[in-house]
C-alpha cells in the first residue's frame, strides 16, 4: 500500500492553519460530473439563488462534464477547482496517477440499487436468473455492483444479462413493455421516474454498501492546499442548502427550476417538488440537528475501497485514507442549525 504523499500530508495540515480573510472576489469553480438536471444538483442551485456563496463572499462557476470520469479529468487538469460526482470514479482513477480527495458527501447512501416494477414476478435475488437488467449505457460501475449481489445468491455471470436503455423516458419504456426486467440505475434516478411517470418499483439494495455515501464533492490535494479557504467556505453554503432543501423544497423546487433553463412556471415548480418529496431522505441534511451533515466516513470509505478491489475495479488496494478527509466538516457545521431551520421554513 503506497502511502500518502507528501503534497497531501501538507494539505491535511492547512485545517489548523489561520483562514485568511475573505474576499468578495473569491471564487470557485464547480465541474458537475451529471446532467444538470440531477437529483445532487439541487444542492448547487439552492445554495447559489438562496444567497448563501454571496453570504461566504464565494462566487461559484458551475460547469457540466456529463459524466464523472471527465469531471475527474477537468479538474485534474486544473480546468476546475472541485467537482461533483459518484466517487467509484475517482478510486478508479487513483492507480491511473490521479490523486483527489472527497471532502464532502452529497447524500448518505449507496445510489446503487435494483429496481422491479412493482407488479414483477420477481421477488428475490435468485429471481434474476435469466433476466435482462437495463442499465444506462454498457460498461457502467453498476455491472459490477449488481453482479456481486446476485452472486450472494447463487448467479453466475451466464445467468443473466444487461442491456443499454439511457435514462429518463427511454429507460421507463423499456422496462414497462418488457424490453428489460429491472434497471440498475441510481437509486435517487428510479424514485424520480416514480415521480415523474408513475410506475413504482420494488428495490434490492446492496447490502455490504448500503449506508456508505459514494456521491461527493472533490477536489485534488493541491487544490485543497490552495483554495482551502474557498472550499471550507463552499461546504458551508452547502449544508446550509442542504438544510432548506429538506425544511422548504417548495422553495427549493423554484430555485432548482430557475437553474435548470425549464420555464418557470407554477407547474414545473409543481413537478420538481414531487420529485423532492418523492427521494426526500437521499441528500445530506436529512437530519437538520447533526453537527456532521456532508461527512464522508473513513471507515465506509475503507470498505468501498476494499469492495472494488476484492471485485476487480481496481488492480490495487486504494489507500482510503489518501482519498477522503473531513478537514472541513466543523466549519461548515459551525452555525445554528436549529434557528436556520426555522429561519429556512420562513424563506419565501
Amino acid at each position: 500500500m503506497k502511502k500518502i504523499t507528501a503534497v497531501l500530508a501538507c494539505v491535511l495540515m492547512t485545517c489548523v492553519a489561520a483562514p485568511r480573510p475573505a474576499a468578495a472576489d473569491d471564487s470557485l469553480t464547480l465541474i458537475g460530473g451529471s446532467f444538470p438536471t440531477a437529483l445532487f444538483e439541487v444542492l448547487v442551485d439552492v445554495a447559489e439563488h438562496a444567497g448563501f456563496y454571496k453570504e461566504q463572499h464565494l462566487t461559484v462557476n458551475v460547469q457540466y462534464a456529463g459524466n464523472p470520469a471527465v469531471a475527474v479529468q477537468s479538474v485534474a487538469a486544473g480546468k476546475g477547482d472541485i467537482a461533483s460526482i459518484n466517487i467509484s470514479q475517482m478510486l478508479i482513477g487513483y492507480e491511473k496517477g490521479v490523486r483527489m480527495v472527497a471532502f464532502m458527501a452529497r447524500g448518505p447512501r449507496l445510489q446503487g440499487v435494483l429496481g422491479v416494477l412493482d407488479s414483477s414476478p420477481i421477488h428475490t435475488l435468485a429471481d434474476f436468473k435469466g433476466k435482462t437488467i437495463g442499465e444506462t449505457s454498457i460498461g457502467q460501475p453498476g455491472e459490477i455492483f449488481t453482479g456481486v449481489m446476485l452472486a450472494g445468491a447463487g448467479l453466475h455471470k451466464g445467468d443473466f444479462s444487461f442491456a443499454p436503455v439511457g435514462i429518463g423516458a427511454q429507460a421507463v419504456s423499456a422496462i414497462q413493455t418488457g424490453r428489460v426486467d429491472a434497471l440498475t440505475q441510481p437509486y435517487p434516478q428510479l424514485k424520480i421516474y416514480e415521480a415523474t411517470a408513475g410506475v413504482k418499483f420494488r428495490f434490492f439494495f446492496q447490502p455490504i454498501l448500503n449506508d456508505i455515501p459514494d456521491d461527493a464533492f472533490i477536489a485534488s490535494p493541491a487544490a485543497i492546499a490552495n483554495k482551502g479557504d474557498q472550499i471550507k467556505r463552499f461546504c458551508r453554503a452547502i449544508v446550509k442548502a442542504a438544510i432548506l432543501i429538506n425544511e422548504n423544497p417548495q422553495l427549493a423546487s423554484k430555485y432548482f427550476v430557475m437553474s435548470s433553463g425549464l420555464k418557470n412556471t407554477d407547474q414545473a415548480i409543481d413537478d420538481e417538488y414531487k420529485v423532492l418529496k418523492a427521494t426526500n431522505g437521499l441528500l445530506i441534511g436529512g437530519n437538520p440537528a447533526s453537527m456532521r451533515i456532508g461527512e464522508m466516513p473513513l471507515r465506509g470509505m475503507k470498505i468501498l475501497t476494499k469492495f472494488m478491489y476484492d471485485n476487480g475495479m481496481t488492480s490495487a488496494l486504494v489507500p482510503a485514507q489518501a482519498e477522503v478527509t473531513d478537514q472541513f466538516i466543523t466549519y461548515a457545521n459551525d452555525f445554528d442549525h436549529k434557528a436556520f431551520a426555522e429561519q429556512a421554513k420562513a424563506m419565501k
